[in-house]
């Protein structure tokens, strides 16, 4: 644990480690929604972005899995939607990684079921 991880929570660790592997593949809009002030959640965040095509969002859960690898060392409970590539869950269960190809987020709107959440969009960081 360094001085700058110390004493922060493992879920916020563990959303900075996601961001990371979203932006060293450029991953576009990214999104953390704290889930945590709502009792019925069965997560603390949900981090969602999109890429352009499904060989860019296959790149963009493979660099957050080893960025959460190497920073948080613990792999995903759950896996879903490698198959087709177009909308991917990454479920470390305290915090779910949604990447989506650009239309099928747009369909969906999965930020707009949470409007009224603290959200934070990363640019950097």
């Amino acid at each position: 644990m360094t001085e700058k991880t110390k004493g922060k929570d493992p879920s916020v660790l563990l959303v900075d480690a996601v961001k990371k592997g979203m932006l060293d593949k450029k991953a576009q809009e990214i999104l953390s929604l704290n889930l945590g002030r709502i009792n019925s959640t069965v997560c603390d965040f949900f981090v969602i972005c999109h890429g352009t095509s499904s060989t860019h969002v296959g790149a963009i859960a493979d660099s957050v899995e080893e960025a959460v690898r190497q920073q948080c060392g613990i792999k995903p409970g759950r896996r879903e939607g490698f198959v087709n590539g177009e909308w991917l869950l990454i479920d470390y269960l305290d915090v779910v990684v949604h990447i989506f190809q650009e239309p099928v987020r747009r369909y969906y709107r999965l930020e707009e079921l949470w409007a009224d959440l603290p959200a934070e969009r990363v640019e950097d960081f």
